[in-house]
Formats: structure tokens, C-alpha cells, sequence
């Protein structure tokens, strides 16, 4: 299968390109040139040939969706920017995978969506999200809606993976246990798990399980086949 991940400067990115290179072919993307050893073409996810150009030939998409941080934070703009990048290049990235026969697009959510609720709850896929005003967060919420339009229209088989507290291990060791923690390889593990069982239209919470976590991953370990490793208690 020939899966395109973008916001290839991200961590995320960059560990699952090599995880999922064992059985897939990779091609990666960014707004800004950096260095790897996969095919890469650097790209703003504009409206115009060169984003259809870029998914050609792809199976799945994975938008990891995250803009470097020397981008945002010398933007003029910074809230629009995160905004704009999570609706508007979402957007053009499905019109043209749509458009070039892509099968399926795993959009990289937040469990932050869920801020406003007690953290005693144990959150499902079904309730619904009450998103703060934080330009992130406001950000992920609009790309969702943006994901289900073209689900609801049958262009291409969507799956979201709402993500919790990213974190390596190494982190998780040296400060406070994060009730929504996940573990960078528990994230490989859940889009690896996307890309090879595809969902018509899907939504999945993802994080790290451990007496206390916050979230409920029942969907994600029975569709998904995703079984995280790391226990930050431990």
C-alpha cells in the first residue's frame, strides 16, 4: 500500500514513516525541506495541481497535522494560521485525494476537545466534544467537521484519531502522569492500526492505558486492533 504522511518534521511522523515502511511504501510531506531518507516533496496543501500531484498513486493518507513550531510561532498570526491550516488544507488535501482515487484518510485529532469535561468521566466516542476557545483546540474541532462533510458524501472513507498528551517515555519518567498520556510508540501502534483495518467513517479515542487514564480506547482495541504498551504508573 502506498500511504502519504504529512507534518514529516514531526516526531509522530517521522516514527511512524519508519514503522510502517516494514509492509507499506512512504511517501512524506511538510510545508518546510528536511532531510530523510523516504520520498519526500515539500508542499503548502494548496488548492491548485500540485496537492493532486502529491497524492497520486496513494492509498491512504495519514494527516498528522501539525505545523512546526518555528512556523507558527513567527506567523503575524499565529491563531489564524493554525486555523486556516487545520480547515482549509485539510479541505484541499481531501478534495484532491478524493479527486485522485485515494481509499482512505486518517486525520490525527485531540482528545483535548474533551478540556470542559470533569476529568472523573471516562469520555466515549459518542459524547460530544465542547472544545475550548484555544486556537488548537478550536482548530482540531473545525477539522473534524471538515473530515465528516466528505465521509457524509461518500468520497472517501474517513477515520479520526483523537490523540492525547503525546509524550515519549522518557518525559513520562521525568514529571507528573498526564490522565490523557500517550506514549509516542502507543501512537504508532493506533495509526499503524488505522492504516491496515480502514473504516467507512470512524472516530477513535487514543491514549495510553493505565489506572487513571481519562478516556475510553474500547473502540480503537477492538477495530483498530490497538494494544498500547507503555503504563506511565509503572
Amino acid at each position: 500500500m502506498n500511504v502519504l504522511i504529512t507534518s514529516a518534521a514531526s516526531e509522530l511522523s517521522k516514527r511512524l514513516a519508519i514503522a510502517a515502511s516494514d509492509s507499506h511504501t512512504i511517501r512524506l510531506t511538510e510545508l518546510q525541506p528536511i532531510e530523510t531518507d523516504f520520498d519526500f516533496t515539500q508542499g503548502d496543501l494548496g488548492h491548485d495541481e500540485s496537492t493532486n500531484e502529491l497524492v497520486k498513486g496513494i492509498d491512504t493518507i495519514v494527516h498528522i497535522a501539525e505545523i512546526p513550531t518555528h512556523i507558527l510561532t513567527s506567523a503575524d498570526q499565529p491563531e489564524n494560521l493554525q486555523i486556516d491550516f487545520q480547515t482549509r488544507c485539510t479541505y484541499n488535501l481531501l478534495m484532491a485525494g478524493s479527486e485522485e482515487g485515494v481509499k482512505q484518510f486518517i486525520y490525527a485529532s485531540t482528545l483535548r476537545l474533551f478540556d470542559n469535561h470533569d476529568e472523573d468521566w471516562t469520555v466515549k466516542e459518542n459524547w460530544r466534544p465542547r472544545p475550548t476557545t484555544d486556537s488548537y483546540v478550536l482548530s482540531k474541532h473545525l477539522g473534524e467537521f471538515t473530515c465528516r462533510e466528505f465521509s457524509r458524501e461518500g468520497k472517501i472513507k474517513v477515520s479520526i484519531l483523537r490523540l492525547g498528551t503525546l509524550k515519549t517515555s522518557e518525559e513520562v519518567k521525568k514529571g507528573e502522569i498526564d490522565t490523557m498520556c500517550l506514549e509516542l510508540n502507543d501512537a504508532v501502534s493506533a495509526f499503524q492500526g488505522a492504516i491496515d483495518a480502514p473504516s467507512k467513517w470512524g472516530i477513535f479515542h487514543i491514549q495510553s492505558e493505565f489506572s487513571g487514564s481519562r478516556f475510553d480506547i474500547g473502540n480503537a482495541k477492538s477495530h483498530l486492533n490497538y494494544e498500547p504498551k507503555f503504563d506511565p504508573t509503572v
